[in-house]
């Protein structure tokens, strides 16, 4: 008994010294760090604006706005903090000029898949989305690009639309857009010069009427896709000063041997080609450079070893690597014997 006593005794003794002992200096400072991270946690940001009941905006990602999927036929209000807004997969039909009023720290803005129409977006709506960089209206029911478009844009989307015209003040001055994505349009002409276009790097024009290539594309490009379309010829310097291009797509084409003027396609620098789907009778010149070349569904007769060496020795061979002739009017018969010379890295050739 007498020794529970002195326990207890000795417990009231030590428990106010280990009370009054000094704290951690800094341990007061991560307990509130903690309870502001978890309460932080689970309140939303309000700043510039509650998020509509129809949206979500995380609180992990107070930035951000989904409203994805949610059968919208209209905009909701955007708090004015919202970099990134999604909006695609809605029937939304309209962006008044109120629509982005608030929204003026816009980054992202994705629209596509909805029921945009032309006239239904009003010439005024972008003009306070200075800092917009990417901007997805594909598949959506717009007859033109829409007007007044953020000089800030890198990447605008709006293929799968039904536009019919590109005009020069639609793209006039975006110098820094690198993505241009309008495939699977209605446009007949593309005489626009995109040259001004000095950042684009990847330009998507493939499924649309076209039968003659832009004037003058822009000097950065890099991927450069054109199929089915219909295109019967190229023009003379069709690839010239186009240091960067590595990537050119034209199959389901037009083009016949007498449309592409000599070497068109003989600049250093080219990686992939795609020709196939068109009228070729002859395999056209290449660089020794290209890696890929398909020409598959033509109606070559010949295996010109002279399209891809010049001079046909050890020292000379093509860095080709996949060269498919397949539905052609030829057999591997008709593959000279010296090929072995010039394509000697070819891991793959299809006839």
């Amino acid at each position: 008994m007498s020794t529970r006593l002195e326990i207890v005794l000795l417990l009231s003794i030590l428990l106010p010294l280990c009370l009054s002992r000094p704290p951690d200096p800094l341990g007061w400072l991560f307990h509130r760090h903690r309870q502001e991270q978890y309460f932080g946690s689970l309140h939303a940001d309000t700043r510039g604006g509650t998020c509509p009941d129809e949206c979500d905006c995380p609180p992990s990602f107070p930035i951000a706005m989904y409203c994805d999927g949610r059968g919208l036929t209209a905009m909701p209000s955007i708090p004015s903090r919202i970099k990134y807004l999604y909006l695609q997969n809605n029937a939304i039909t309209s962006l008044p000029d109120s629509a982005l009023v608030n929204a003026t720290n816009l980054v992202w803005l994705l629209l596509h898949h909805n029921q945009l129409t032309s006239d239904a977006i009003d010439q005024k709506v972008f003009l306070k989305t200075d800092g917009l960089e990417r901007l997805y209206l594909q598949h959506n029911n717009l007859t033109s690009i829409p007007p007044n478009l953020p000089r800030s844009l890198r990447d605008l989307r709006v293929n799968h639309n039904m536009i019919e015209k590109v005009t020069p003040a639609e793209l006039d001055g975006m110098d820094n857009l690198t993505i241009l994505h309008l495939q699977d349009n209605a446009i007949t002409d593309m005489t626009t010069s995109l040259k001004t276009l000095k950042s684009l790097t990847l330009l998507d024009i493939s499924g649309n009427k076209l039968t003659k290539v832009p004037d003058a594309l822009p000097e950065q490009l890099h991927q450069f896709y054109l199929e089915s379309n219909s295109i019967n010829s190229l023009p003379v310097g069709f690839l010239g000063g186009l240091a960067q291009l590595q990537y050119v797509r034209m199959a389901h084409n037009q083009l016949t041997d007498k449309g592409i003027p000599p070497n068109t396609f003989n600049v250093t620098g080219l990686v992939e080609l795609d020709l196939s789907y068109n009228k070729l009778e002859r395999i056209p010149s290449v660089s020794t450079t290209l890696q890929h070349l398909y020409l598959q569904a033509n109606q070559i007769k010949e295996f010109t070893l002279g399209s891809f060496c010049a001079i046909v020795d050890v020292t000379n061979f093509s860095k080709l690597r996949t060269l498919r002739l397949e539905g052609n009017e030829l057999s591997m018969q008709d593959i000279p014997s010296e090929s072995a010379l010039c394509l000697r890295q070819a891991f793959s050739i299809q006839i």
